[in-house]
């Protein structure tokens, strides 16, 4: 895959527009355009601004589409869960799991904080009844 094509793959999956994508750049919608169609050279630098408003590294924009992870999932006796992935993908994935990691512990904190707050009421009623 060219890297041209890497670029308009990931702005598609991403649900951004040309326009959307040309504004985090900083550049008209037809220069980006061209970028996309492959009709310009495009420079390091601009590369490097591509990336980083993918929030992925440059190798990782290079690289995307080049490497395939093979995911699994399903139980040990079938193949039916078989499918191949793209290290942008299982950087997507990871980001993912990341966010539902760090939810799940704000989550935890406020139960915590929760059953504090419960102890504390069991105990003012116990002093309360008796």
């Amino acid at each position: 895959m060219k890297v041209h094509d890497k670029i308009r793959f990931m702005r598609q999956s991403k649900s951004w527009s040309q326009e959307e994508m040309a504004d985090k750049l900083g550049m008209s919608v037809n220069g980006y355009g061209k970028i996309e169609q492959g009709k310009t050279d495009t420079t390091f630098s601009k590369l490097e601004q591509i990336a980083e408003a993918f929030e992925i590294d440059l190798m990782e924009l290079m690289s995307f589409g080049e490497k395939h992870l093979y995911l699994i999932s399903g139980d040990n006796h079938s193949n039916n869960g078989c499918n191949v992935i793209g290290s942008a993908e299982l950087a997507f994935e990871v980001q993912k799991l990341q966010l539902i990691n760090a939810h799940q512990i704000e989550t935890i904190a406020h139960l915590e904080q929760d059953i504090g707050r419960l102890t504390e009421m069991l105990a003012l009623y116990k002093q309360v009844k008796s």
